[in-house]
Parts: structure tokens; sequence; C-alpha cells
């Protein structure tokens, strides 16, 4: 099932999501309707991830699918950064939660994630590239971040300017 998304500057969209205990067929539903939502935005190319708080749900759970081809999207529940890479990599992000606007950010260009798997098994796995960026992405967004947090207060301020401008 397809879900809205919370437009900015919804106050959940703000708010560190709640961990998530154990693995129920609850949070499979929340992770296929996050799956079929992120495979309905408009313009969705590699590197795409969904937060659940992005749709309003506020748990721990995020999906994350940077393959060419689709359909090779990771859930994960309560994931976590143990290792980044010193080595950066910059990439244009963006949201559907803010539309019509995106910014160059920099980050770490490989990462150690643990999570909770669709098992329910603790799993660590290594991203690189499009999929670290993707996952850590999804990482900011449930600790209750947006992407453009990470741009200095002047080019925060003019996205954002942009973005309600758009909205009009």
């Amino acid at each position: 099932m397809i879900r809205p998304f919370l437009s900015w500057p919804d106050a959940r969209l703000r708010t560190p999501a709640a961990p998530v205990a154990e693995i129920t067929d609850e949070i499979r539903t929340v992770w296929d309707d996050m799956i079929d939502t992120m495979e309905a935005m408009p313009g969705m190319g590699p590197g795409a991830g969904l937060a659940a708080p992005q749709i309003g749900v506020m748990q721990a759970l995020a999906v994350v699918d940077a393959s060419e081809e689709r359909g090779r999207a990771i859930r994960m529940a309560n994931p976590q950064v143990l290792h980044a890479s010193a080595q950066l990599r910059s990439h244009e992000e963006a949201s559907p939660n803010l539309p019509g606007v995106f910014a160059k950010i920099d980050r770490p260009r490989a990462v150690t994630v643990r999570f909770l798997d669709a098992n329910g098994a603790v799993k660590e796995q290594d991203f690189v590239g499009l999929w670290a960026t993707s996952v850590q992405h999804q990482i900011d967004h449930l600790a209750g971040r947006m992407y453009f947090d990470r741009l200095s207060k002047t080019k925060r301020d003019m996205l954002l300017r942009k973005a309600r401008k758009l909205a009009r």
C-alpha cells in the first residue's frame, strides 16, 4: 500500500523514531508499504530509500535500494552506523517530504551498519557508494534529522526559502 508523505515542517520529521523491540507481522507490513511507497516516488532512480517517520510511522524502520534494476530493497530495523570511512563522497540528496529542492551533501563513502533484518536477526553489513549514502540519509531521518541539516546555515536557509516559494 502506498502511504502519503509527511510535509515539511511536520514536527514528526524532527522527532527521533522509537526503537523496534522485535520483528512482527505488523512491522513486515510497514516495510512492505514503505517499499511500495518508495517505488512509487516520482523520478525515483538508484539510491532510493525511505525511513518510517517520513510516512508518519514513528518506529526505527528503514528500507534502502541503490540497485540499478530495483527490487533489491534491504529492510532494516534500528540501523546504526558502527564504522564510517574517513573518505567522503558527495551526492545530490533530496526528500519527498520537501519536494523540488536538493543539495550536494558530503558523507562517508563507506559504512558498516548493524540492524535487525526481516527475520529479526542482528546483522552487520558494509555499504559503499550510493548504498552508503542512502543508508546514512535514512539513519538521519530516524534521528529526526533532514539532509539539509548537514548544510551551512546560509545554504540551509536558502534551500528552505526556495522550498517555501515552490510550495506556494
